[in-house]
């Protein structure tokens, strides 16, 4: 499973906030606090179940090299051109 907007995630990890300096400079005492929002948190869940899914799906590579391995395994010519169609973003009538 891949996720097609990841680096705009990791653009939104890396993105800074401007700070004031003079507000910090007159607390003495301040301490740093970290907060995730629940978006932040939804991603970090996110981001670490793409982590954790496998790559390759092993029941799906398994039927196709038996059927491969008997001359049964077929590709229908609509299925393939659907698929190609919905890599440039358009779908067939």
């Amino acid at each position: 499973m891949r996720i097609e907007a990841y680096s705009q995630i990791q653009q939104m990890y890396n993105a800074s906030k401007p700070v004031n300096k003079a507000a910090n400079a007159t607390k003495a005492d301040f301490k740093d606090k970290l907060q995730i929002s629940g978006v932040g948190k939804d991603l970090q869940v996110a981001k670490q179940a793409v982590a954790n899914a496998p790559d390759v799906r092993e029941d799906k590579i398994a039927a196709i090299k038996r059927d491969l391995e008997n001359g049964t395994y077929e590709v229908s010519s609509d299925d393939f051109a659907e698929k190609i169609m919905e890599q440039f973003g358009q779908t067939l009538a």
